[in-house]
């Protein structure tokens, strides 16, 4: 048999093809199931056990030698009948425009990206929540005006099922299942009950961060707030932070960026202030870690929390919240040059 191999090999080593049609001839004949190589493998049954493993190895280069053969003359077909003299005759007669990533897309990727260069992961959870993951674990009150219905849209009139209002739930769920050190960022959609206009929707999209450790201090959350800010804005953004309320953090905070149309001046878009909210955040309560099973006593951490439509209006102006939503080509083509 082994002779029969290597006059095999010297055959399959001189072939040639002059088109498709002649390559697929030839992988029918060697490499198909009836073909002449798996017919060796057959008979290899037959071979006695001394000589098995010498056969075998062979048998298999064979084969091997054969696929990339009969995938070489392909490719060379392909190329030769792609050619002017050989055009493709499937091909349209118009040219294929290219689609374009949308601008969420584009800014949640970017996000993220720079998120993970400080250690974060992406978490993801799902849309369609419970009271405790949305609102309780994160240290709502029972008459907190986010849990009515004019906020909340809530299923089959249940108090308990409902489409999450931020990715927060994303967290909580996080926190219930991992041990510290936990590092996450959590993009995703949420859902409220707005009207909708050119600033507002029901339906929009989020991406929230959680760090939780050992001495994590206001401090980290600063530093890593002022990395962002210059990463995704420019090098010269400056920031600041101003006291906030939100349930889950304490004490909280509301960020600014220095406008980046203006420079800081005041413009029409910052009112003339020269800064631009886009993002709110704050030390976890320690409520919010107990609630989760999280020793407070122990752990602290911070979390923030951004609209990816906010910080895609700083970055390329699109002053209607609708055009993200509506599919009109020519918005989406006006991103086709974004990275």
């Amino acid at each position: 048999m082994l002779d029969k191999i290597n006059a095999l090999r010297e055959e399959i080593s001189a072939l040639t093809a002059k088109d498709g049609a002649e390559v697929e001839t030839l992988r029918i004949k060697y490499l198909s199931k009836k073909g002449v190589i798996p017919a060796l493998f057959n008979d290899f049954r037959t071979v006695p056990a001394e000589s098995k493993r010498a056969i075998g190895v062979a048998l298999n280069e064979l084969k091997e030698m054969a696929t990339e053969k009969i995938n070489t003359l392909r490719e060379t077909a392909d190329s030769a009948g792609n050619s002017e003299e050989h055009p493709d005759l499937t091909r349209s007669a118009a040219a294929v425009r290219l689609g374009t990533r949308h601008p969420l897309s584009l800014v949640r990727e970017e996000i993220i990206d720079i998120f993970r260069r400080l250690g974060f992961t992406v978490a993801e959870g799902p849309e369609i929540e419970d009271d405790w993951h949305v609102f309780s674990s994160l240290n709502f009150a029972e008459d907190h005006p986010a849990r009515d219905m004019q906020d909340t849209f809530f299923i089959q009139r249940s108090p308990d099922v409902l489409l999450r209002t931020h990715t927060s739930s994303v967290q909580s769920r996080v926190m219930e299942n991992s041990k510290p050190p936990i590092r996450i960022i959590c993009p995703g959609r949420v859902f409220r009950n707005e009207a909708i206009s050119a600033r507002a929707h029901c339906f929009f999209h989020q991406v929230e961060a959680l760090y939780v450790d050992e001495n994590v201090s206001f401090a980290d959350l600063r530093q890593t707030l002022l990395y962002f800010a210059r990463e995704m804005f420019g090098p010269d953004t400056q920031i600041r932070l101003r006291p906030s309320y939100f349930p889950f953090t304490e004490p909280s905070a509301e960020m600014d960026i220095s406008c980046n149309l203006c420079g800081g001046k005041g413009c029409s878009f910052c009112k003339g202030t020269g800064w631009v909210e886009i993002l709110g955040c704050g030390m976890v309560d320690p409520n919010v870690l107990d609630a989760c099973g999280i020793d407070s006593k122990r752990y602290t951490g911070f979390a923030l929390g951004m609209g990816i439509e906010r910080i895609t209006n700083l970055k390329y102006q699109v002053k209607d919240l609708r055009m993200f939503s509506e599919n009109d080509t020519r918005f989406l083509e006006e991103f086709t040059s974004a990275k």
